[in-house]
Order: structure tokens, then sequence, then C-alpha cells
């Protein structure tokens, strides 16, 4: 009888150590507010991710960022399991450069929302020859500023750039410290108000893709817990559609600014979920980008990139 107990209480620890090792103790992922991140202040206002995680007892710790770059370096050192947000540049170079990172699901193809903005001084992007840049380096804002050097026969040897944050950008172009910014949101709105214009945007230019991401090794090892997130930046994303005032309020009181340029921020977002292929194809034609310009070296294989 005493056999059978023991086997019995063996058996329900072994299953309860099974079960616990499907969910990890804690789930680090990034707080990316710009440019108008709604899916994420949603899902960080709502509480989503705990209410989801509740009964599995699994702690969610926000982490702010600001650059992508340090989105990468946070996954490299696996203090970051997912990213709510990364643009698909980051992403590529990332993993030419060994960090693998996997595509979980899509969040916006915000083309209207990066620019670069300049003094009144330079009228086109031919006149940032010998002049100072500033601007977030190995992100869609550095993608889009070759991409437009190239537009006009020139390269990113041809002007004195100078990689730092957003925030620091937007500042230091203010400051009269730099000729032109690259800027993204509501960077673009104060750089205006502040005087300077919009030299060329994304839009027309090249195709921004803002995905879902992952730790390759995090969703091997926890492949539901990747699933659920999906599942729930995807009920973020209806609900910021299907609460568009609530949700444009959210954004302007998370962002610090006034409702029209939230408004303005919401319309230039275009949120979306599901990957399709048009966006393989802007993948492959970023990848392709890349490589010419030499910003990464080593191909990747797209089809590795998406998680199943």
């Amino acid at each position: 009888m005493m056999k059978k107990i023991l086997a019995l209480i063996s058996l329900w620890l072994f299953a309860v150590a099974a079960y616990a090792a499907q969910w990890p103790q804690q789930l680090n992922i990034t707080y990316v507010k710009a440019p108008f991140n709604i899916q994420n202040m949603v899902m960080k206002k709502q509480q989503l991710l705990e209410k989801e995680f509740e009964k599995e007892g699994i702690q969610i710790n926000w982490i702010p960022i600001k650059a992508g770059i340090n989105q990468v370096r946070g996954m490299a050192a696996g203090e970051i399991d997912m990213v709510a947000v990364m643009n698909t540049s980051t992403l590529l170079i990332a993993n030419s450069a060994g960090n693998k990172i996997l595509i979980v699901d899509g969040v916006a193809h915000p083309d209207e929302t990066f620019a670069i903005m300049a003094s009144p001084a330079i009228k086109t992007v031919a006149d940032l020859k010998d002049r100072q840049i500033v601007g977030p380096k190995g992100t869609v804002l550095h993608h889009m500023l070759v991409a437009a050097l190239q537009k006009e026969g020139m390269s990113i040897g041809d002007v004195h750039w100078v990689s730092m944050n957003l925030p620091s950008s937007l500042t230091t172009l203010i400051g009269g410290r730099s000729d032109a910014a690259l800027l993204a949101g509501a960077g673009i709105l104060n750089a205006q108000k502040a005087g300077f214009h919009e030299l060329v945007r994304a839009k027309g230019l090249i195709e921004t893709n803002l995905v879902l991401a992952v730790r390759q090794d995090f969703a091997e090892r926890y492949p539901e817990v990747v699933k659920r997130v999906a599942k729930v930046n995807r009920e973020a994303v209806q609900w910021a559609q299907a609460h568009k005032a609530e949700a444009i309020q959210l954004g302007a009181s998370e962002l610090g600014i006034d409702i029209k340029d939230a408004e303005k921020l919401y319309e230039w977002s275009d949120f979306y979920s599901q990957l399709s292929d048009s966006d393989l194809a802007a993948l492959k034609a970023s990848q392709a980008f890349l490589l010419e310009q030499k910003m990464i070296k080593t191909p990747v294989d797209l089809s590795t990139l998406f998680f199943q």
C-alpha cells in the first residue's frame, strides 16, 4: 500500500514539474511607446498580459526602451525575452550578426511616422551634403536615410552622421547643434512646431514594418507563452480599433501630447496584426538593400525568421 502511495506521489510530483516547465517564472517584454505603438500601450495600461498569465503565476516585467539597438543588446544578453515592437530592418541586422530573433506577429506599417526633419536652410536631401545629421543607427530610420541619400546619388559618407536615440536627436536639432535629424511620431510634430520642416518621409521611399518579436531560445522553450502573447497583441490592436477615441486619449496621455497630435499619429500608424505575402516581399527587398549598402554582411534565410 505504501509503495502505491509513494508511486502516486512521485507521479504527481512529476506531473507538477512537467507543468511548471511549460511556463517561465517571468516574462521580460519591452514597453515602446514611440512612434505611436497603441497596442503596446493598451497591453500595459490594461494589464492584459498580467491577466492572461495570472493562473500560471508568470510575473510580467515591462522594460521601457527608446532605441531599437537597445532591444537587440538586451535580447543578446538574455535580459529581454520578447519585444512588443521592433522594426524589421533592426531585426534583419540583428539576425545577420548572429542574434537570432523571430517575427511573431504584425504591429504596424507606419510609413508616415518616420521622417528627416531639417532646418529652414536645408531645402532638399541634396542640401545635406557635408551637413550634420543625428538619429539612431541600425533602425528603419537609418535605412530611410541611406535610401534618401541614394536617391539623390549620394551615400552616407557624404554627410556627417552622429548616432543617438530619438529624444536626443530632437533635442539636438531644436538646440541648433545639427542641421537635420531622423525623427519619428511626435518628434516630427514637435520639430514642426519649433520651425523645422520635413525633407522626406519613409512613405514612398521604403516600406516600414513594426513587428512583435521573440528571442529564438525563449520561443523554443516556451512556445505556448509566445502564442498567447501574440493573441493578446491582436486583442489589443482590435480594442484600439474598436475604441478609437479612448485609444487616442491613452496615446496622448502616455506620450504627453495633445489630442489632435495623437489623432494624427493614430492615422499615420496603419495598425495591423496578420502578416501577409506583401510583408515577406518587403522583407526580401529590405535585406537586398541592407546587403547592397553593406549594413549587413551575411544574408539571412528569411524562412527561418518566423515563429511557427
